[in-house]
């Protein structure tokens, strides 16, 4: 879709969310049918000026990352459950293994468009497939993640993909 406004034309390059991949690090580790809750919301206080009727000051604070769950088709791919075991594993904070994890989108050509990565994920949450005698659909087992920082790549530019470890801006190496 091209759209002119004056003298400028815009292109648009629209993107369908049924085309993407989630990684570990930098490689591709799965697809899946699914992923929600990829969200950042500020937090703010709002005050009030005494004599100034008309306006309110907004104060902002840290920024809050929502929880993701990424859902997909159960398979004899163990690489998530075993990740996620490792939380139940361990009382020490040190000893759960912490990885970035890149949710990417793609166009129909196949190139990427945007790269989302969760810096510092740890999964929190693993649930089983619901299992029925007389369902003929796909049992979908769901993985979900808390994370620590967010970077966002889009195509063309240096690729989120790339990060290694935590060592990324946030923190120090690994």
């Amino acid at each position: 879709m091209v759209t002119t406004n004056g003298t400028q034309t815009f292109g648009l390059n629209y993107v369908t969310a049924n085309r993407f991949y989630v990684g570990l690090e930098s490689t591709i580790s799965a697809s899946f049918t699914e992923c929600q809750g990829l969200e950042v919301r500020v937090k703010y206080e709002t005050y009030y000026e005494g004599g100034v009727n008309d306006q309110q000051r907004i104060l902002l604070g840290q920024p809050e990352f929502s929880e993701v769950t990424l859902k997909r088709g159960l398979s004899d791919d163990m690489v998530f459950w075993q990740w996620a075991s490792q939380v139940m594993k361990t009382n020490s904070q040190k000893a759960i293994e912490r990885r970035n994890v890149n949710i990417l989108v793609f166009n129909q050509a196949g190139e990427t468009m945007q790269c989302w990565t969760l810096i510092g994920a740890v999964p929190v949450g693993w649930k089983a497939p619901q299992l029925a005698a007389d369902s003929s659909t796909v049992a979908i087992e769901e993985l979900t993640l808390v994370y620590e920082g967010i970077k966002v790549a889009k195509s063309g530019t240096a690729s989120a993909t790339s990060l290694k470890g935590r060592n990324n801006g946030y923190f120090g190496s690994n």
